[in-house]
């Protein structure tokens, strides 16, 4: 498991568990603030892989907000944070990058409450930033000669693609499928692949190192990403406070001007 922070341990004590129940907030309570928080206390976080950016400026943020508190941000494929999770691993907080795997640990009874969406995202294609393959559609993809790489079956930006397939008709053979997002758009900045299927915001985020090409079609294959509190964990009261933080106005923002679409 790859931490983009580190851990801090807890000293102070743990909050009472309580239910998610769709990121409401407590009657005058102000989002993202939690006045129960123990000094000390370390709120760990579970998020896709295409949060990165984002998830770590506002983990900064809410620490802010609530001093004493440490946000320890674990990134990985939605389907591999899935399967930490149910294997015990110590998550307060999940932010998956589709409903599927969120409903997968629903089913499993380890989501307290009713998850709530905060964010959409679409495909798009990515490319070296000279585009040695020429490829300006997505039916170039699928052109004789084409490494084109794109997201395993199970992870979101994956389980997107067939939709959009079909919406384009035209089938891709791609040459590897990702376990994340990061690492298709790895692939292709490193030169491994003539083009990569991403987010709208892992191009955004990758500057002059890519250069993006739209799929118009893509609007038929929208990823929502839902957010909810880990059953059983000790700091539930402050992961729901979290959860409200990402849903409220400096959640969306932050979420927005990194290219994400509202819920």
């Amino acid at each position: 498991m790859t931490w983009a922070r580190s851990v801090r341990v807890a000293l102070g004590l743990a909050a009472a568990s309580v239910v998610l129940a769709g990121c409401a907030g407590t009657a005058g309570a102000t989002p993202g603030t939690d006045n129960a928080a123990g000094q000390g206390e370390t709120l760990t976080v579970f998020a896709a892989a295409s949060l990165t950016e984002t998830f770590t400026e506002l983990a900064d943020r809410f620490e802010e907000a609530n001093p004493g508190v440490t946000v320890a941000l674990n990134f990985a494929g939605s389907a591999d944070l899935v399967t930490q999770i149910r294997e015990g691993a110590p998550a307060d907080v999940f932010a998956a990058a589709d409903r599927s795997n969120m409903v997968q640990l629903s089913r499993d009874g380890l989501v307290d409450g009713s998850p709530a969406v905060f964010a959409t995202n679409t495909l798009m294609i990515a490319v070296p930033a000279d585009n040695p393959a020429r490829i300006t559609s997505f039916a170039d993809l699928a052109a004789p000669g084409v490494d084109v790489v794109v997201c395993a079956p199970q992870v979101p930006c994956g389980a997107a693609l067939p939709a959009l397939e079909a919406a384009a008709g035209v089938t891709l053979a791609p040459v590897s499928e990702e376990n994340a997002v990061t690492d298709v758009l790895g692939k292709v900045t490193s030169g491994q692949a003539d083009a990569g299927l991403v987010y709208v915001t892992d191009v955004a985020s990758a500057g002059d190192s890519v250069l993006g090409i739209p799929v118009p079609e893509a609007d038929q294959a929208v990823n929502e990403y839902p957010i909810a509190v880990v059953a059983g964990s000790e700091r539930a009261r402050l992961g729901a406070s979290f959860a409200r933080f990402v849903t409220g106005a400096t959640g969306q923002n932050v979420l927005g001007a990194a290219g994400f679409g509202a819920p």
